[in-house]
């Protein structure tokens, strides 16, 4: 069977595939001829290519494609790395097929279309598969919630216990930037929705809800009935969220004082820190004849 890997010929063209793919999972293997594990894995590699059609499957040559390799932090071969909508998710050092696939199923999901990471926003990902749930924690959710799950989507709901207010504290397992969020209250109870939200970056500690109330957060959002409808994006300011590693969010209020907030679904829209823009770094190498 013919293989589905694209080699990349050099530097200029790999910006390009990667925009090219779009939302699709990008897995490009950073080789080298004189590599032996290079050679070795490179069979299983195609292999995957014919195996997951959804995805797009890169070969990087290091000695051909020097600044991207550079860019990338490269440091040996083979790495493997994985994006999508140009964002950098996650990478693997070392010739290990089972590993590599593992990878692949894991960032690939079931999902051909990859609803999962579609974040709605061009440039950006869905950060939710990137949220560290050891490191995450909720104050006030009831008994028969399981705070955790309100990350993901179709997932039960969550609902404060003895008042309406509810404190989030949530870790990435890498440092991102957040572009935007997605707070839905549950249809039929939108009257029980987040009102008045106050968002904190990379806090040392846990708040409580006295802190909660008296801290001056990164942004306070007063979101309407329109604005935690399925699907409505809100905007951040995202010059303050950039390199956030945690956040907590503060819900003090919902939409018409019930005793009780439900939340349904949060999403956070972003990209990882370590997602390299080409184009910035061609600009610092300050090649003869590009213009910006």
């Amino acid at each position: 069977m013919a293989s589905r890997v694209k080699e990349v010929p050099d530097d200029s063209q790999f910006q390009v595939e990667l925009t090219s793919a779009g939302s699709k999972l990008v897995v490009v293997d950073f080789t080298a001829s004189w590599c032996g594990p290079c050679q070795r894995i490179a069979p299983f590699f195609k292999e995957f290519s014919n195996k997951y059609t959804s995805a797009v499957f890169l070969k990087v040559d290091v000695d051909q494609c020097v600044q991207t390799a550079q860019s990338h932090n490269v440091r040996a071969m083979p790495t493997f790395m994985f994006f999508r909508n140009k964002a950098l998710l996650d990478e693997l050092r070392g010739a290990d097929p089972q590993r590599l696939e593992e990878k692949i199923k894991q960032w690939i999901g079931n999902d051909t279309e990859t609803e999962s990471t579609h974040s709605g926003v061009p440039g950006h990902i869905d950060l939710n598969s990137l949220i560290s749930s050891q490191g995450c924690e909720c104050l006030n959710q009831s008994d028969d919630c399981d705070f955790i799950t309100v990350f993901k989507k179709d997932g039960p709901f969550l609902e404060s216990d003895c008042d309406e207010q509810l404190i989030l504290h949530i870790a990435f397992n890498q440092p991102v930037k957040l572009h935007s969020i997605k707070i839905h209250g549950k249809a039929d109870e939108m009257e029980k929705a987040p009102k008045t939200v106050k968002i904190f970056s990379n806090l040392p500690n846990a708040l409580d809800f006295d802190k909660a109330e008296s801290y001056e957060p990164v942004q306070t959002l007063r979101l309407t009935k329109d604005d935690v409808t399925e699907d409505t994006i809100v905007g951040l300011k995202f010059v303050k969220f950039q390199n956030v590693q945690n956040v907590t969010i503060f819900i003090k209020d919902n939409q018409d004082g019930e005793e009780t907030t439900i939340v349904e679904y949060i999403s956070f829209i972003g990209s990882p820190v370590a997602a390299t823009n080409m184009d910035e770094f061609k600009r610092v190498a300050g090649k003869k004849g590009e213009s910006h």
